[in-house]
Order: structure tokens, then sequence, then C-alpha cells
């Protein structure tokens, strides 16, 4: 594990300057977190969705265009019903709380993933929230809910399938740009940075197609721990990568 660690022994010397376009983050090690303090998994998710907050609002105050979450899963839905209650619960708080600040942080917002799922009275604050925010130019924050990558490739396979039938494409027409205009994330530039706390050393079916050229950045911090200081060694880090994109 230690081969792919970052070192973060050195000072975090940002150019703010030259920001990645996009910082995409799994956002994992609340049960962890609460596991190691004797507390429920749901008081680690409470403590997450602060640093939640706070990450995002730094995003915005630095200028970043975008930033992608991993809020929940396909398969976060085996969880106990306590904790998926839990966790929606605090996305209903989150999101209540966004509307009634939409205009004074200006923060865009995107889901990613099927909402279908969700109850009626959640899935209608997912709308709100997006279309009170289209026409804003901030950061835009996309909330990946009940999103798998796999799930979104298959999705977006059917749908140009679909199209085919109806003879508004044809199979040999289809490339990699058409592909992705397919996918919940059309019209936003792919992660430049996929960040994963908690030691974990995978994507766990995030923004598979999305993130296939994005850099890597794993830390042991988990994710209620997660701090500025610590977004500004990932983004520092990063900007000493040298990216080839297959080139040389």
């Amino acid at each position: 594990m230690a081969l792919f660690q970052p070192k973060r022994e050195a000072p975090s010397q940002v150019d703010f300057e030259h920001l990645p376009r996009h910082v995409a983050i799994i956002m994992d090690g609340n049960g962890r977190w609460a596991k190691r303090r004797g507390l429920p998994r749901t008081a680690g998710h409470a403590a997450g969705a602060e640093t939640f907050r706070t990450i995002a609002t730094y995003c915005k105050d630095i200028g970043l265009e975008y930033l992608s979450v991993y809020a929940f899963s396909t398969e976060n839905w085996r969880r106990p019903m306590e904790e998926i209650s839990a966790i929606m619960g605090l996305l209903k708080k989150y999101l209540l709380e966004a509307i009634a600040k939409m205009e004074r942080d200006r923060v865009k917002m995107k889901f990613f993933g099927d909402l279908s799922p969700l109850t009626p009275e959640l899935r209608q604050l997912c709308l709100e929230t997006e279309e009170i925010s289209r026409h804003y130019d901030g950061v835009q924050v996309n909330i990946c809910l009940n999103y798998g990558g796999r799930d979104e490739l298959v999705r977006a396979a059917r749908a140009f399938a679909a199209d085919c039938l109806k003879g508004g494409a044809r199979p040999e027409d289809l490339t990699e740009a058409t592909f992705s205009n397919y996918l919940f994330s059309a019209g936003v530039p792919d992660p430049d940075l996929v960040i994963r706390p908690s030691g974990e050393l995978r994507l766990s079916n995030f923004l598979p197609w999305q993130a296939a050229y994005a850099e890597l950045y794993f830390t042991d911090v988990l994710w209620p721990d997660f701090s500025k200081e610590e977004l500004n060694r990932a983004l520092a880090d990063y900007q000493h990568r040298a990216r080839r994109f297959g080139g040389v």
C-alpha cells in the first residue's frame, strides 16, 4: 500500500491560478470514523455531511469550476435501513438549507444517478435545487446519488440503442464524444483529479468512463477528518504531476 500513497509530509503549496477544472471525491470512511469513537455509524455520516459543506464552500471560494462527490451508490441500498434512512435524512436537511441560501451562495447543483427510488419529497427537492441553480455561474457541485458507474454505462448504451431503433442515430456514428452525451455527466468536463480518503485504493464504480485519464490521490484520512488543508495537499500533489493522456 505504501507504494501508492502520496507523501503527506511535504508542505501544501498550491498554485491557485492553475487549479484543475474538475475535482471528484469519494467520500469514504464515515462508518470507520464513528466506530473508532464508539459512536453509531449514523454519527459518522452526520460528521461527513459537515465535512462536505466545508469542502464544497472552500472549492467555491478558491474558484474551482466543478466538484463531484460520491454520496450514495447503487450498492449502498444493501446497508441497514436505519443507516440508509439517516443518509437520506441528512441529504434532505442539506437540500433544504441549500435552497434557502442558493441566491447568496450561487452554487450550481446537479445530480448524477437514478433518482426514481427516492421518496417523492426528496426527489422533488433534488429537482428543485437543480432548477433554481441552473443559471448560476459559480462552482457546480455534482452529487452522485444512487449512482453506479456500470449502471450509468448500461443506461447510456440502452439510450443510444433506442435512438438507433427510432432512426435518430446509426451504430457507425457512435464515437466517444457522442457516447459521453448519453451519460449523466453530459456537458461536464471529465474530472482531472479523483480523491479517495480512508486508505482504500480503488474507484468503487465511481465515474469509470469519466475518470479514465484522471489523476488519482489516496490518503488514509477518513472523510469526516478531511480538511481544507488535506484538499490543498491533493491539489499541490496534482500540480506536480505530468499528464500525458497516453502520449510521451
